[in-house]
């Protein structure tokens, strides 16, 4: 496989993956938050075990196996749930910019555990994350903490479940990064997390499904490949490609996730919006820069 090709098969992983939320959304409306969420992952997780095959346990190391299967789980979860309790289609898509909190915080989890240098440009990304994801969940007008807050206790639930997540990525990607020893058990966690979303389901007992549409079936395979070939060209990408130009263009999901859930959801999202998810993406390009400049 040539190198360009790899390359732009790892700018798909991204498309893919910016897909996820308007496509949750529309699965989830569907067959319900809970039952919409495990069926996608179940479908996932077929996906990737065919792509990537069953994974030999015996060759993780066991302290990965069990706090990466913890944290991913806990993670993905947190994700899912977050958006598919969404009260409309538009919180949805202000909850999704909570999540990408996380390229900041793994950066300063790094530097804590002293597997990367202080940069200034942490400082400077992590401050115009945070103005950004406050600039989209206040949105037009000036800055109001009442309102802000006001913003937020209209769905805890969601905003919670969407803060937890991104601390959680941040440190499941920290920790593959120090004990993960190279190996990939993409597989594995997938499938766990589609046990533990059954399981809450089974638990919930709200087994009442509603009126469906062959369209709604459709949206379910197109998200259930949006996960599973988002990671295989992640993988082919980051193996044979530019892996430089992938992970810059990785910092740019949040506009192009944005963009569209816009025309997936029938969304008109503001300006001051837009606003926001440009000032998380340039902070989560300039956490990722500083580290770059610090090594």
């Amino acid at each position: 496989m040539s190198y360009r090709f790899a390359t732009i098969i790892g700018l798909c992983a991204i498309v893919f993956w910016a897909a996820i939320v308007g496509l949750l959304r529309q699965v989830t409306d569907s067959f319900g938050p809970i039952l919409g969420v495990c069926l996608i992952y179940s479908l996932s997780s077929f996906i990737l075990l065919i792509l990537f095959k069953p994974p030999k346990l015996h060759l993780f190391p066991k302290v990965y196996l069990i706090w990466g299967s913890i944290l991913f789980v806990a993670y993905e979860l947190c994700l899912s749930l977050s958006l598919a309790f969404a009260q409309n289609n538009q919180q949805a898509v202000e909850v999704s910019i909570l999540n990408y909190l996380w390229p900041s915080l793994t950066v300063l989890l790094l530097i804590l555990t002293q597997e990367q240098k202080f940069h200034p440009l942490v400082i400077v990304g992590i401050l115009l994350t945070l103005f950004g994801i406050i600039q989209v969940q206040v949105g037009n007008g000036e800055f109001s903490l009442n309102q802000l807050i006001q913003n937020i206790a209209l769905n805890p639930i969601s905003y919670a479940l969407a803060s937890m997540g991104a601390f959680i990525w941040a440190a499941y990607c920290t920790l593959t990064k120090k004990i993960g020893d190279g190996q990939n058990a993409i597989a594995l966690f997938f499938c766990l997390t589609a046990v533990a979303l059954w399981l809450k389901y089974v638990w919930m007992g709200d087994f009442q499904v509603p009126e469906l549409h062959l369209q709604s079936f459709v949206y379910l395979a197109i998200s259930a490949a949006a996960f599973g070939l988002g990671y295989a060209a992640w993988n082919i990408g980051i193996l044979h490609g530019n892996i430089q130009l992938l992970t810059a263009a990785s910092y740019f999901t949040p506009i192009i996730s944005s963009f569209i859930a816009m025309q997936l959801l029938d969304l008109e999202l503001s300006w001051a919006f837009w606003q926001g998810a440009a000032l998380v993406t340039l902070g989560s390009f300039l956490c990722w820069w500083s580290t770059r400049t610090a090594s």
